[in-house]
């Protein structure tokens, strides 16, 4: 039997997902597929599929070019909500029930034909750790449903009108302190307690705030 090779490309500045895939790839024992993790697109060539999980720069064209099937996952019912962290702005707007899409990788930010999707619903308690681990969990389970049917799958393309969302940056974690505490509380869950957590500013001074359920 031929064994296709699936080459999962990481953003090193962008590498939450790490920890899921190893365990995905150690559970995923189909003798289908030769698995292979790279950071480094300029190392990889000749793959049947390579699989962009949280990169967060657009690839060239001539990369795209080097590899039969170039995918990646996005988690909003494009072509809405095209761009960065898609489920985070999706759930300071109140929504809990995400799309997350398989998608061909193309020149344009989040524009290419869709290949399978699938929904999922947040209870809208959880807090940064849990909905990554909900994410992958979905992200994978979408992964899985695609390489049980490759090489037979079928493309079509985006229809509507798309927006594009802003690249977050850890200025972004400010809570206004003249809204109250619920009215925060969707920041206070998407933020990272570590890496970008939740302040204020009173009187010329700053505040950082974590959140952990008790």
């Amino acid at each position: 039997m031929k064994k296709y090779k699936l080459t999962f490309l990481l953003d090193k500045s962008n590498n939450w997902i790490l920890p899921y895939l190893q365990k995905f790839i150690k559970n995923h024992k189909k003798k289908k597929y030769k698995f292979n993790i790279s950071h480094n697109y300029k190392l990889i060539k000749n793959e049947d599929i390579v699989l962009a999980l949280g990169y967060t720069r657009i690839l060239p064209v001539s990369f795209l070019k080097k590899n039969k099937l170039n995918l990646t996952i996005h988690e909003s019912a494009l072509p809405k909500n095209r761009g960065f962290r898609p489920i985070q702005y999706q759930i300071l707007n109140n929504k809990n029930l995400i799309n997350v899409s398989l998608i061909e990788l193309s020149s344009a930010v989040d524009s290419g034909e869709l290949l399978m999707s699938l929904k999922f619903k947040f209870i809208g308690n959880e807090l940064y750790d849990e909905i990554r681990k909900i994410q992958s969990e979905k992200t994978f389970l979408l992964i899985k449903k695609f390489l049980k049917i490759y090489p037979n799958f079928k493309k079509r393309r985006q229809n509507g009108k798309p927006n594009y969302l802003k690249k977050r940056s850890p200025k972004d974690s400010e809570l206004n302190i003249n809204k109250t505490l619920k009215e925060n509380f969707n920041l206070m869950r998407i933020n990272n307690n570590d890496r970008w957590p939740s302040f204020f500013k009173f009187k010329k001074t700053k505040y950082i705030l974590k959140i952990f359920k008790g």
